[in-house]
Order: C-alpha cells, then sequence, then structure tokens
C-alpha cells in the first residue's frame, strides 16, 4: 500500500460543510460591500519579493521571518502574498486607479505566512480587504468603521473597538526616538523578542502579549504626548464622527501598527473569545504607501478582516439553501433519472442524482443527508414523490417534471 502524503501543517482544506458556510458568509458580506460603494478587485497570490520590503518594511517580522520566498527559474525572488495592501497598491497604480480618481475597492482570499500554527493563526488565512484611495480627512475612516461594525454585526460577532493615532510620520518619527530611548533605559527588563523589535522596529515591541513586559510598557511614552496640532485635529473629528454615527468606541494609547506604511488613524476590533490572537479586524490609514511604491501621493485608508477568527467567533450563520430534490434510481434506469433531473434544472431546481448504484436503503440515507424538500423514487412504470408532507404519490413519467416544479416552485436562480 503506498504511503499517504500528509497536508502541510498550518494549511487546512475546507470541506463540503465548512466551504458552504464560508460561501453564505462572503454572500452576506458582498451585500454589505455593495451597500457601501465598494466594488471587488481581484489580486494575484504571487508578487515580486521587492514589493512587500518596501510596503511593509524590511525590518518586519513579516518580511525578515514569515514570508514564503523562492527565486523561480529567471532568479527573480517572488513572495506568496502575506497581506493584501501592497499587491492592492501596486495593481492600482500599473492600471492608473489612482490618478485624480477616488476608489473603494474590496478583495478576498488566501493569504500565507511560515507561522507556528495555533489558535486563530494559520500558514493559509483568510482576509476580506477594503480599500479607499483618494480621500483625506477622518470622515472616510468612520464610515470604513461603521461598514466594519456593520460586517461583524451581520454575524453577531462580539467585539470591543480600540482606536488610536499615529499622528503624522513627523509625529511617529519623534515618538520613535522617545519611545527608543525609554527602552533603552530599561533594557534589563525586556524579554529577547522586544530587545531585537527595538533596534530595527520599536512600536512593535508595544504589541508584545509576554505578561512580563506589562509594568515595563504601562510606563512607556504615549505617541499621544507627540501629535502636533495637525494629528490632534484629525483624531478629534474622527472620534467625533464616530459619536455621530453612534458607534461605541476605546482610546486605546498604545496601539500601533508595526508596519511602515500607516500613519494618523489606526483601530481595530478585538474579540475576548480568542485568547491571545484576540484581534478580528484591523485597520487604519496609510498616506503614504502609494507615494512609496511608485504612484502619485494618494490618500489610502482601509482595513483586513480575517475569515478563520470570524468563522469562529460568528453567532448568527446564515442558513444554506436545501437542496431541491433527491432522485434515487436503480442503475438500470440512470438514463430516466439523468433526463428528469435536467428538466427540472432547466426549472430552476438544485437536484442531486445518486447514480452509485447503491441500494435502496443505502440511497434513502443519503437523500435524508441532503435535506431535499422532495424525494424522486425512479421505477418502471414511472416516479414515487415524496414531497414536504411525507405523503407519497406515484406519476406517470411524462408528468413528473411539471408536477415536481408546481409543488416546489421554480425559482430560477441558476445564474
Amino acid at each position: 500500500m503506498n504511503r499517504q502524503v500528509a497536508g502541510v501543517r498550518g494549511v487546512a482544506a475546507l470541506l463540503p460543510d465548512a466551504a458552504a458556510a464560508w460561501t453564505r458568509v462572503e454572500e452576506r458580506a458582498r451585500a454589505w460591500l455593495w451597500a457601501y460603494g465598494f466594488q471587488e478587485i481581484r489580486l494575484p497570490v504571487l508578487e515580486r519579493t521587492e514589493l512587500y520590503a518596501r510596503a511593509v518594511g524590511e525590518v518586519t517580522d513579516i518580511v525578515e521571518k514569515e514570508m514564503y520566498t523562492f527565486l523561480d527559474r529567471n532568479g527573480d525572488s517572488l513572495s506568496l502574498r502575506p497581506e493584501g495592501t501592497a499587491g492592492c497598491v501596486r495593481a492600482g497604480i500599473e492600471a492608473g486607479l489612482f490618478h485624480h480618481q477616488t476608489q473603494r475597492l474590496w478583495y478576498l482570499g488566501p493569504m500565507f505566512r511560515h507561522e507556528r500554527p495555533q489558535k486563530g493563526r494559520y500558514r493559509q488565512f483568510h482576509q476580506l480587504g477594503v480599500e479607499a484611495y483618494g480621500m483625506a480627512g477622518p470622515d472616510i475612516e468612520a464610515e470604513l468603521v461603521a461598514l466594519g461594525e456593520r460586517l461583524l454585526g451581520a454575524f453577531g460577532v462580539k467585539a470591543r473597538l480600540l482606536i488610536n493615532s499615529l499622528g503624522t510620520p513627523e509625529c511617529r518619527s519623534r515618538y520613535r526616538a522617545a519611545l527608543v530611548a525609554y527602552l533603552e533605559g530599561h533594557a534589563a527588563a525586556l524579554d529577547e523578542d522586544s530587545r531585537r523589535r527595538m533596534a530595527r522596529n520599536p512600536l512593535r515591541v508595544l504589541d508584545s502579549k509576554n505578561p512580563e513586559m506589562a509594568e515595563v510598557l504601562a510606563s512607556a511614552p504615549r505617541i499621544a504626548d507627540f501629535w502636533n496640532e495637525d494629528a490632534r485635529a484629525h483624531f478629534d473629528g474622527f472620534s467625533e464622527r464616530l459619536r455621530a454615527l453612534g458607534v461605541r468606541y476605546e482610546v486605546a494609547p498604545r496601539l500601533v501598527r508595526g508596519l511602515d506604511y500607516y500613519s494618523h488613524t489606526v483601530f481595530e476590533w478585538v474579540a475576548e473569545d480568542l485568547g491571545a490572537q484576540a484581534t478580528v479586524c484591523a485597520g487604519g490609514r496609510y498616506d503614504g504607501l502609494v507615494g512609496e511604491l511608485g504612484g502619485a501621493p494618494t490618500p489610502a485608508a482601509g482595513f483586513a478582516l480575517g475569515l478563520e477568527r470570524l468563522m469562529a467567533l460568528a453567532r448568527d450563520l446564515p442558513a444554506g439553501r436545501a437542496l431541491d430534490v433527491f432522485v434515487m434510481t436503480p442503475a438500470a434506469l440512470n438514463a430516466r433519472a439523468l433526463t428528469l433531473a435536467e428538466s427540472l434544472r432547466d426549472a430552476g431546481l438544485g437536484v442531486e442524482v445518486h447514480l452509485g448504484g447503491a441500494s435502496p436503503k443505502s440511497q434513502m440515507k443519503r437523500a435524508q443527508q441532503s435535506g431535499a424538500r422532495c424525494l424522486a423514487r425512479i421505477e418502471e412504470t414511472g416516479v414515487v414523490l415524496r414531497g414536504p408532507g411525507d405523503s407519497e404519490s406515484h406519476v406517470a413519467w411524462s408528468d413528473a417534471a411539471e408536477r415536481i416544479t408546481t409543488s416546489l416552485g421554480a425559482r430560477n436562480e441558476t445564474s
């Protein structure tokens, strides 16, 4: 017997029941994205490694340790996408989407990071990304937060909204210097990971989940103390609009982003049910990214929603559409069963035909598992129907399709 090939750790298949649930969630999310005027963009999974080094930052954990990177046959360094924003900006620049235009874009798909698999973290994971370009000021940020609230609320997810501001790039630069000076003065209390980050990406030290670091970080400088007048006015305007929309929030003074392209507003929703991996959705403003990647300076803001975490937290999953008809048939009458099924599909009904040649008992078990609203059993003399009321009736072969279609109602949803 040949040896079974194991799957890659942290890369899971979505089996039929799970895939059906994901599809229903995606359909509901699409409806809300449409309601806010966002259009779908489909991005490649593979990009040049340089894109992420420039956008995300060469000294971030993502680029240094987590990306799946390889040389292709031409010697070019390519990477599987670890996040969607950089690729979205690259595609927009190439297509001229940002030139004197506003854009509302969204994408959905797998991302890849070589992490230690655990609850809430996978090596292949899925994100819904929502991005707005060409709109400066806090209004679009407030609308993005309102959309995020809608998406989480649509599935009954309970999460706290945290907000903060990184200020302007100048504010962030001054804060970085003050934070490094503080951390150097407490170097003996820092863990190994924080000492490494302090030298290369000090704002990430504030993300530490090590409880032994809590006391040191509690006394660290706050970025709000380094805001200039523009940064403070921007954040006050954002907060005011959230209150006007009735969105509840908490100001989190130590909420930051390790990615280099963020400035001004940052926000995230935190759910207590996920333990250490509590963030289910996060975003903010990144006005410098389009220019960094070769485009004209363009205001930009957005967020990413983790689908695995959403599915783990969802309390209100939309119900799936039940199969309309299950057709039982002996192998000798398969041709007749296939003809009936095609007639029903023409009328917009969902039909499964059991073509495995199994016993009537096995076919009945499968029919019950399918949840079909109607059972059609093919016989030599006609078709036996069992409808929603569980009563059976024998109809002529020529009348079967019309009887079933009339009793269930044609849905015409095949498109």
